[in-house]
């Protein structure tokens, strides 16, 4: 068998072929010349603005990467994720500006990682709580359980309690060098970018490799169908939570890695409106696909971006529209999400895998 390309007819002959991450030497190649343009093109040939969108692009990664596994694998359907986004942003927030961290941790840059790995399991365990009725209740009825983590969390916790913490009113500031890695002061979008890229690679890597495993098929199995799936043994309601806490461990780390983002943090970063985004993120990319989230993210930023460039020409001209920005940027997303169920329902996923096997059964592509 060729190792360069898998010519049609030609199939794996073993379990570790069929499940390798790169298969042959061809798709070798092109992992390389991605991780070279990840991490050494785009910091060398982008601006300030480029960056800071790359940067959205992979905070809405892992945003969406929690809502694809409940949604997509798990069939879990939440409307509240930007709640415990909110919960990892906080918590990091609080450890790193409040908590008396030894001096040698803060000399050395471990209170922010550190504070990352705890917030990311204070957000999972926060998931789980609202995930707790899923062990009952399903579609219309966890839709609202979801929906109340966000008010109850943000709205409420947030908003009324845990923003008053020092006096600070709504808003904790984060101080330049305040955010330390080790040696490195994450002051720049440069530096931002380089830690986004390298947790939202290790993040995308563990749920791949989650869902490579039994956990990953069991997930599937309570997707498909739960009653078959707990005839077959399989303890839903473990693997229920599990998930959830999984999503939730995940959009803890998005939102401890947004505040390196931020000159200042407050609950207005952590609208319902965010919940809504990344569900709708899925949507385009593709429903239970892992390409589905990154193609869906890409689409999502740039095209919004694009939109704000278009119209802030024509600001001169008609001043409302800028002003109005935010309602043309939601009639746009709506816009967005009709078109895909109608045209692409499967998402920009399934586009990608259609290409791939055009190029793949090429000349008998038809």
């Amino acid at each position: 068998m060729s190792t360069t390309f898998l010519p049609c007819g030609v199939y794996h002959e073993n379990y570790k072929q069929d499940h390798a991450w790169w298969q042959t030497k061809f798709i070798k190649s092109k992992m390389f010349l991605l991780f070279i343009t990840l991490f050494f093109i785009i910091p060398w040939i982008s601006d300030s603005y480029s960056l800071s969108i790359c940067n959205q692009i992979g905070y809405t990664i892992l945003g969406a990467l929690g809502v694809q596994l409940l949604i997509g694998f798990c069939g879990q359907v939440t409307l509240g994720h930007a709640a415990f986004l909110a919960v990892g942003a906080y918590v990091s927030t609080l450890l790193v500006l409040e908590f008396p961290w030894p001096a040698v941790f803060v000399e050395l840059g471990l209170a922010y990682p550190l504070s990352i790995f705890i917030a990311a399991i204070a957000a999972g365990l926060w998931c789980v709580l609202f995930g707790l009725p899923s062990a009952r209740v399903k579609g219309f009825y966890l839709i609202l359980t979801t929906m109340a983590a966000q008010f109850i969390t943000v709205d409420f916790i947030i908003t009324q309690y845990i923003s008053q913490i020092g006096g600070r009113g709504q808003a904790f500031s984060l101080p330049p060098g305040t955010i330390k890695v080790g040696p490195w002061v994450i002051d720049s979008d440069v530096k931002v970018y380089y830690m986004m890229i390298v947790l939202t690679i290790i993040c995308v890597v563990g749920v791949v490799n989650l869902l490579r495993s039994r956990v990953g098929r069991a997930w599937v199995a309570i997707r498909d169908n739960d009653i078959s799936a707990e005839v077959m043994g399989i303890n839903i309601i473990k693997y229920k939570l599990l998930a959830f806490f999984v999503a939730g461990f995940i959009g803890g780390i998005a939102g401890a890695v947004w505040i390196s983002n931020l000159a200042a943090i407050s609950p207005e970063h952590f609208p319902w409106f965010w919940s809504l985004w990344l569900v709708g993120v899925i949507l385009i990319g593709g429903v239970g696909s892992i390409h589905g989230t990154i193609f869906g993210s890409i689409f999502m930023v740039v095209v919004m971006e694009a939109l704000q460039m278009a119209v802030i020409p024509l600001a001169d001209t008609y001043p409302k529209l800028l002003m109005d920005f935010l309602f043309i940027k939601e009639a746009a997303f709506g816009l967005a999400i009709c078109g895909f169920l109608i045209f692409e329902p499967n998402g920009l996923a399934y586009r990608w895998w259609q290409i791939k096997n055009y190029f793949n059964l090429w000349p008998f592509s038809y």
